[in-house]
């Protein structure tokens, strides 16, 4: 497939878009960029088939339990209809007063696009803090689409990455599949601070939260000294 497509450069120089006043300099540099952006989108589509492609990865068989808005839960009931489920590890356990800003500022962004995901596929938070307190901040927050679970014992935060050795949180995203009965975890984000390239911040590609996608649109770019907060004055 990919032998057949046209070349990045030519659909770039097809472009027929022009602003005001830009200059002949500005237009190079700018098809030269559209060519590279063309690259990238591609390779994105490549990356994703051959994350479509894994092998099936580990059964599931931990004794997972977690509590709901509705009660007790099993680790099969988190799929509800769906084969597919997200679990996103939410940095939120009793030890802090206030749960991770960058995570919140994450799970904003999967809560504005909640009901469209779980038309597809099933979506949980979990975190280590007892049920009441993550459904108050949820009502806090005025989130209506996620849903949160309390990891009750533990044992999926440890397995699954939620939880490092030394008891500290960090966020993960796993992806897991249900089919003939059997529950399999598929895919992790596995960009860790080991892979982190000089200069950055860990962080995945593509990367989930579209607040960085949109900084990275500007000239200032993410920067180095800004992170997002709970709360900002007004």
């Amino acid at each position: 497939m990919t032998k057949d497509l046209v070349p990045a450069a030519e659909l770039a120089q097809r472009s027929p878009v022009r602003f005001p006043n830009e200059s002949a300099a500005y237009r190079a540099a700018r098809t030269a960029l559209l060519a590279e952006e063309i690259e990238l989108r591609r390779h994105l589509e490549r990356v994703a088939a051959q994350r479509r492609a894994l092998p099936p990865g580990g059964e599931v068989t931990g004794d997972y339990r977690f509590e709901g808005e509705n009660g007790p839960m099993g680790f099969a009931d988190l799929f509800g209809g769906h084969q597919s489920l997200a679990v996103y590890s939410y940095m939120f356990g009793p030890q802090r007063e206030r749960p991770c800003p960058m995570c919140t500022n994450l799970l904003g962004a999967l809560e504005g696009n909640g009901a469209d995901i779980q038309q597809r596929m099933a979506l949980a938070v979990v975190a280590r803090s007892p049920i009441e307190r993550l459904i108050a901040w949820k009502k806090e927050r005025g989130w209506k689409n996620l849903k949160l679970y309390s990891d009750l014992n533990g044992l999926y935060s440890r397995d699954y990455h939620g939880v490092l050795p030394d008891g500290s949180e960090i966020p993960s995203f796993n992806v897991f599949t249900r089919r003939d009965g059997t529950i399999r975890h598929f895919w992790s984000g596995e960009m860790t601070g080991d892979s982190a390239d000089p200069g950055q911040d860990p962080r995945g590609a593509p990367d989930l939260a579209p607040l960085w996608n949109v900084l990275d649109m500007t000239p200032e770019g993410r920067g180095a000294d800004w992170y997002p907060r709970l709360s900002y004055e007004t």
